[in-house]
């Protein structure tokens, strides 16, 4: 039995990630709390650290465009539960990280007892949303076609689309996975036809379409 749980906490604002290693110490039970200050080294401690219980994300940290960040964490690792961390607690935003994978929402306005409630509340296996917020259902038919595509893709062709938005060639995908070029192959093919377009970049395309509006504006 591990000793007590581990946390990644990933947000670019030295002040706010205090504040969150403040709050996640008051759970009693903490036996490390891993920071990253962009995206590269966000996926670079979810990559080591096997043992981790749950991820904080900010939507907005440099090398992370909004919610494919996101999709790309849950691909490397989708049996954590990430947690998003953002200014933008509107409840478009909200509901599109619960529908992409989530398995909870905090607002950076939330008081250190909310992240408290929330962090336990996931650990505990629910999901964590906001109180009070009416998240509606999707109302741009693209991105609730969209989603429910992503929602298809298994977590290796997840973490391959994620790979594809950062530029990765085939070969540099196989050798990052340790994989033969021709299973990526076979992967970038399923999420073309999963996603129902023609190219890698249309893929992309896609998938900036669920990091942009509404998380423009940085936070």
């Amino acid at each position: 039995m591990p000793a007590g749980h581990s946390f990644v906490i990933a947000d670019d604002h030295p002040l706010f990630r205090g504040a969150l290693r403040e709050a996640l110490a008051g759970i009693g039970d903490v036996s490390a709390i891993h920071e990253a200050g962009d995206f590269e080294s966000a996926k670079a401690l979810v990559l080591a650290n096997e043992d981790i219980d749950l991820v904080l994300l900010d939507l907005s940290m440099p090398g992370a465009s909004g919610l494919s960040g996101l999709i790309s964490l849950r691909g490397i690792h989708p049996t954590v539960p990430m947690v998003v961390v953002s200014a933008h607690d509107d409840p478009v935003t909200i509901r599109r990280s619960l529908d992409l994978g989530a398995s909870g929402f905090i607002s950076k306005s939330a008081s250190m007892d909310e992240i408290r409630r929330a962090v336990l509340t996931v650990l505990a296996g629910d999901i964590a949303a906001p109180v009070g917020v009416d998240l509606g259902i999707e109302r741009d038919p693209e991105i609730s076609e969209l989603i429910k595509r992503l929602q298809t893709l298994t977590p290796q062709q997840t973490r391959v689309l994620g790979m594809l938005a950062e530029g990765l060639l085939n070969k540099q995908i196989a050798y990052e996975l340790s994989v033969s070029e021709a299973t990526i192959k076979a992967h970038v093919s399923a999420i073309l036809q999963k996603l129902g377009v023609d190219s890698r970049t249309q893929a992309v395309i896609q998938l900036s379409k669920i990091g942009g509006d509404p998380l423009q504006s940085g936070g």
